[in-house]
């Protein structure tokens, strides 16, 4: 009687009701519900594939810029609309200064050794030996099981434009073709926008949009190209979506933004190919913060979402979502992460990770990471 009792309890909410109440729940609690019985972990992988699905994160990483340089881990979900802090029991250690180039590699430099991290949640580091050149501010990307490491040297170095190449799989270094002789002004990461695809990593200058490209595979440079579609641009950053380039260029001038545009380019031809769309005027005026003018912004992304934001006013983020069809949806949210104190005291980067469930699971199970709620 008692077995019979709790079978019909457990079919009480079933089918599309079920999924739909999931659908609302957040993408951290779901984990638990998965336990519940057969139909429950059944009702949360149809919920998930075909009501509310997975979105890809925004990971907020900050890092006090005085000793012992203390890091914390935010999250935005955006399926689910939710800030959260990830209280790591063991959070990475790092002297030298936290960096990523707006993807899903997080890495650290040090003269002694060279550490990057490329899972979901930055669970697991690899230290291994630094590139031979010593590097300031280099430009560090990751295309396939490599990463580049191209310019940014100290002045004492024969070469401000040497590139090595780090085979992740064979755990070398090697020294390669140098960046053309343009970008001798230009060759760090404060002055270029890096993206890469599967193949290629292209290096735009971020005043002038002068762009070049390097195959790690042919050990070639390509360039320069000039992509703007704009004359009047006069800043422009780069990411990408699959293969194809993303280009987002404010036109105007500093003190007077008539438009921040997003257009798409083709990959292979750098050909131009559509307008993707334009920011909304009172989302420029929030990126622009407290302040009158818009120098220059920062964009993190993944698939087809885009979080942009200013680097002198990180305290607001603006949200862009593409759709396959080709429609945009533009958004606004505070960055949950800054604080008055972290404006001042810490330096704040930016990754996106896609998240699910599995990932969620990696992270608890690693007893290493437990979420709690950030109030907005």
């Amino acid at each position: 009687m008692a077995e019979e009792q709790k079978e019909e309890e457990e079919v009480a909410i079933h089918g599309d009701v079920l999924e739909t109440i999931l659908s609302y729940v957040p993408l951290t609690h779901l984990l638990p519900a998965c336990f519940v019985s057969k139909t429950w972990n059944a009702a949360v992988s149809s919920s998930l594939s075909r009501f509310n699905k997975p979105k890809p994160w925004l990971l907020v990483h900050t890092q006090s810029i005085r000793r012992p340089h203390a890091t914390a881990f935010f999250a935005y979900d955006p399926r689910s609309d939710i800030w959260l802090q990830i209280n790591q029991k063991q959070p990475p250690q790092h002297v030298s200064p936290l960096r990523s180039s707006n993807s899903t590699l997080l890495h650290v430099l040090h003269p002694f050794n060279f550490s990057f991290s490329i899972d979901p949640f930055h669970l697991t580091w690899h230290r291994v030996n630094p590139p031979t050149v010593w590097r300031l501010d280099p430009i560090v990307a990751m295309v396939g099981p490599r990463i580049v490491v191209a310019g940014g040297a100290c002045d004492f170095e024969d070469d401000p434009l040497a590139v090595e190449i780090y085979d992740i799989s064979a755990r070398t270094w090697e020294r390669t073709e140098s960046m053309p002789a343009t970008l001798k002004d230009s060759a760090s990461s404060t002055w270029l926008s890096i993206a890469t695809n599967t193949r290629t990593v292209f290096m735009m200058e971020q005043a002038s949009g002068v762009t070049h490209s390097f195959n790690p595979d042919s050990k070639t440079w390509y360039g320069p190209f000039d992509l703007r579609p704009d004359r009047s641009i006069y800043f422009s950053v780069i990411t990408c979506v699959g293969d194809n380039l993303i280009m987002l260029g404010l036109v105007g001038d500093a003190e007077d933004v008539n438009y921040v545009k997003v257009w798409e380019l083709n990959g292979e031809s750098l050909e131009f190919g559509k307008e993707i769309g334009v920011m909304p005027t009172d989302l420029v005026e929030k990126l622009k913060g407290e302040g009158t003018s818009l120098n220059s912004v920062r964009v993190s992304c993944l698939g087809g979402f885009f979080y942009i934001y200013n680097p002198g006013e990180p305290g607001e983020l603006v949200a862009l979502e593409v759709g396959e069809e080709g429609w945009c949806r533009w958004g606004s949210l505070k960055n949950a992460a800054v604080s008055d104190r972290s404006r001042v005291a810490e330096r704040v980067v930016l990754t996106c990770s896609d998240v699910g469930l599995g990932e969620i699971a990696k992270l608890v199970g690693s007893g290493n990471g437990i979420f709690s709620l950030l109030k907005r």
